[in-house]
């Protein structure tokens, strides 16, 4: 189902050609390890700077049946332009001096006291990829909720892609299936930079405690440039509206749970075509739990828990499942 490599570069492949010193693909490999979306989103770099104009295809030609002798009318594709910008993420490390300089290989021992400050960029990103929407923030970019954010009937509106689980109150949680492609949807990062992300050891500084006295640090400026642009929405959909209270934490659903399994071949029926990028899902670990319980429960040739690089992956239908916990449980409705 998915198509790696090559025409579809991630982050991680971007950053290993841009980046001769391996600096910044060590960066974005920690980054990687604590988002699982980084290893499957296809990146490409913004045509405008940060930002990135790109065609949207809202219909099809009209393709009509001709006698001979007989002309057919002009047709045309159905588009629309639209702009997408990156958002500027930062951080700084404040690593004590002292500490530091007791390591014996200091440089790696910066990187790894770092890690949280990476974490907590990863967290954001994530959290803005799922919920971001620049009518409300116009630091950020808009992300997934805001563009799958209600349900319709109408074929021809993003909101046909939005399946609702059933779920009434304000603790539903959602499942996103997509497809990452250049056709389909896609990060961003600004043009000719380094996969969007920028280290800068600052050098020993003087900085303050949360009592404001000062001390000697490390620091380490830590920057991230990064968009979301979404080409084709027939290739992407939400199912929303997924009851927490209601899923299972035993193997066994209840009558009023969310019927996962069903939802997700509603989810997969939507595609217009079977092989068309690089197909994921994506869910929170309540769901996932609800998900590997029902696998190991219950015999269905749907939903598998197979082994692969030593860990086990959760599949439906061939196509893996990512636990990506930036999608909440308290989401409300979508109507």
């Amino acid at each position: 189902m998915g198509i790696l490599g090559g025409n579809n570069p991630t982050l991680m492949d971007i950053a290993r050609r841009t980046d001769g010193n391996g600096k910044i693909a060590k960066i974005v490999e920690m980054l990687s390890e604590q988002n699982s979306i980084l290893d499957d989103m296809m990146f490409e770099q913004c045509n405008s700077g940060s930002s990135h104009r790109t065609t949207v295809r809202t219909g099809l030609p009209e393709a009509v049946w001709r006698k001979l002798y007989e002309g057919v009318p002009s047709s045309k594709s159905e588009t629309e332009q639209i702009m997408d910008s990156c958002g500027m993420l930062e951080t700084y490390s404040e690593i004590d001096k002292a500490l530091a300089d007791m390591a014996p290989d200091k440089g790696a021992f910066l990187l790894s006291e770092s890690a949280s400050f990476l974490e907590s960029m990863n967290n954001e990103m994530a959290d803005t990829l799922i919920y971001g929407n620049e009518k409300k923030d116009k630091a950020k970019f808009t992300g997934l909720a805001a563009r799958y954010g209600a349900i319709s009937d109408d074929e021809k509106k993003i909101g046909f892609n939005v399946i609702s689980g059933g779920g009434t109150g304000v603790d539903n949680t959602s499942i996103y299936v997509l497809n990452w492609g250049p056709q389909t949807m896609h990060g961003l990062y600004p043009r000719g930079s380094k996969a969007g992300v920028s280290v800068d050891f600052r050098g020993q500084q003087t900085v303050r405690d949360s009592s404001g006295n000062k001390f000697e640090a490390y620091v380490t400026h830590y920057k991230w440039d990064m968009g979301f642009t979404l080409r084709d929405w027939r290739y992407g959909v939400r199912i929303a509206n997924i009851d927490v209270s209601d899923l299972s934490t035993s193997g066994e659903s209840s009558s009023s749970a969310a019927d996962i399994i069903n939802l997700l071949i509603r989810a997969f029926g939507k595609f217009p075509k079977a092989d068309m990028g690089r197909r994921v899902i994506y869910c929170n670990r309540r769901v996932m739990t609800a998900l590997n319980l029902q696998a190991a429960n219950r015999s269905t040739l749907a939903l598998k828990v197979d082994e692969v690089g030593g860990k086990p992956v959760t599949s439906f239908w061939g196509v893996p499942i990512r636990q990506v916990d930036a999608i909440k449980n308290d989401e409300a409705k979508v109507v």
